[in-house]
């Protein structure tokens, strides 16, 4: 079975391409969506949150306080003290959702990540794929679809990592300059390439 990992800035097409490959038979983990779940239903990071970012992080009924975990990560410069807590909290649920995947005979499970390499490249991916879309077009587009200025999504970019500096640690770069059609083309390509070269059965 192959692992593999799809990063990139917001609003590059890392989910466009992951969704295609969704529908080609890939089980695709969104990390975002998994931090979500994880900060609401695992006990030690919870407990983590509750130290570092106070009482406040979690309502009475046990949701998360999403405006006050923003305001004080965000507002306060403490985003990469909440993905110490987070993030190898997802990675280890990957890994594990991968045995339970391998056991049940899956091709490939993908993580959809903007903050992969964010420590290097991560260990246990047999391919890592980068998505990435001119700075310009990037600002655009996320401003469009999240309906925001576009100081706000550099705001949000600045967040992320400076991918052009991390293309040594991938595998693939995917250059989205064309139209969604010519990404999803690309993304079937890419696929049945990949199942190809990196499938060891």
């Amino acid at each position: 079975m192959i692992r593999a990992g799809v990063t990139g800035g917001i609003g590059t097409g890392k989910t466009t391409l992951c969704k295609e490959w969704e529908k080609m038979g890939a089980r695709v983990v969104y990390a975002d969506d998994l931090a979500k779940k994880l900060m609401v239903s695992d006990p030690s990071v919870k407990k983590k949150l509750v130290h570092a970012f106070g009482s406040d992080t979690f309502r009475e009924d046990g949701s998360l306080n999403k405006p006050h975990l923003i305001k004080e990560a965000f507002t306060h410069n403490r985003v990469e003290e909440l993905n110490k807590i987070v993030h190898p909290a997802v990675a280890a649920e990957f890994m594990s959702i991968c045995e339970q995947a391998e056991k049940e005979g899956e091709q490939m499970v993908v993580e959809e990540a903007a903050l992969l390499l964010n420590r290097g490249r991560p260990e246990g991916f047999d391919v890592i794929v980068l998505v990435t879309l001119p700075r310009e077009k990037q600002i655009e587009r996320v401003a469009s679809r999240d309906k925001t200025s576009g100081e706000e999504v550099i705001s949000r970019m600045e967040n992320q990592p400076d991918f052009s500096s991390l293309t040594h640690l991938v595998d693939i770069v995917i250059e989205n300059r064309g139209t969604e059609k010519e990404l999803r083309d690309k993304a079937r390509k890419l696929y049945k390439d990949i199942l190809k070269e990196y499938d060891r059965e």
